[in-house]
């Protein structure tokens, strides 16, 4: 049980130091980090468990991001409404799909997010607000948070991109908007999952101790590395490529 209890930290400082660093990236790495490291379930547990996590790490987070006031408020509250309902849409979708099926999918998911984060994005232009993106910023928050709830993620990945497209903002106002979104996603995503008894809250609670500490280091280090965020992307869309081809050969 220490054993696990340490995999399960340790899993958690990476995850949260993702979340804090770029918005994303680790966030996807949680449902096989606490499936085939941790040992967490079967796969509907490992996501349950996953999305409550998150959920929390990316709170504490936001609480950082927010004191140094890297958060839009308004477009961050308008994302996270619209994309909770679609989160849970996409949960209950999740749960009625056989647990290794939707590891297949999840693997496939895991693919198209690293060849993502390897694109060259221009630099974000000043936001101008306007009613075409307001209906952009609803659009994409629905569909990014049914997503969400399918898999059982934060979004992280797809909601910087999303408001940076439909707002302009500045990547790292993106960043901290961001973690808003994925606080929520993740919540209503945990509570479909715990109300069906689909949560071990012990391993969510050890890996959230690991994210809080990890999303401190990372908080700091996004203030700094701004410049290499690119080379950054090309470790995180490594890595996932290697826990996507993994947790594919896994499902089939």
């Amino acid at each position: 049980m220490v054993a696990t209890a340490g995999l399960a930290i340790a899993s958690g400082v990476f995850v949260g130091f993702s979340l804090s660093l770029t918005g994303g990236g680790g966030s996807i790495l949680a449902t096989p980090l606490l499936l085939y490291l941790v040992g967490v379930s079967p796969p509907h547990v490992a996501i349950g468990t996953s999305a409550a996590a998150v959920c929390a790490n990316a709170f504490i987070n936001l609480l950082g991001h927010g004191r140094a006031g890297t958060v839009q408020w308004k477009s961050a509250s308008t994302f996270a409404l619209v994309g909770s309902c679609g989160a849970l849409v996409g949960s209950l979708i999740g749960k009625a799909v056989e647990g290794n099926r939707l590891l297949l999918l999840f693997g496939g998911l895991m693919i198209a997010v690293g060849l993502f984060m390897l694109r060259r994005r221009p630099p974000a232009k000043p936001a101008q607000p306007s009613s075409r993106s307001l209906m952009l910023l609803i659009a994409i928050a629905a569909a990014v948070g049914m997503t969400s709830g399918f898999f059982g993620i934060g979004g992280g990945f797809l909601i910087v991109p999303g408001l940076v497209l439909a707002t302009g903002m500045p990547m790292i106002n993106a960043i901290g908007s961001s973690l808003l979104g994925v606080t929520s996603f993740g919540l209503t995503t945990a509570l479909s999952y715990a109300a069906s008894g689909l949560v071990d809250w012990a391993a969510a609670a050890e890996f959230i101790a690991g994210g809080t500490a990890g999303g401190l280091v990372g908080l700091k280090l996004a203030m700094y590395l701004a410049g290499y965020k690119d080379a950054l992307n090309k470790v995180f869309a490594a890595l996932i490529f290697i826990v996507a081809a993994y947790v594919i050969y896994r499902s089939v």
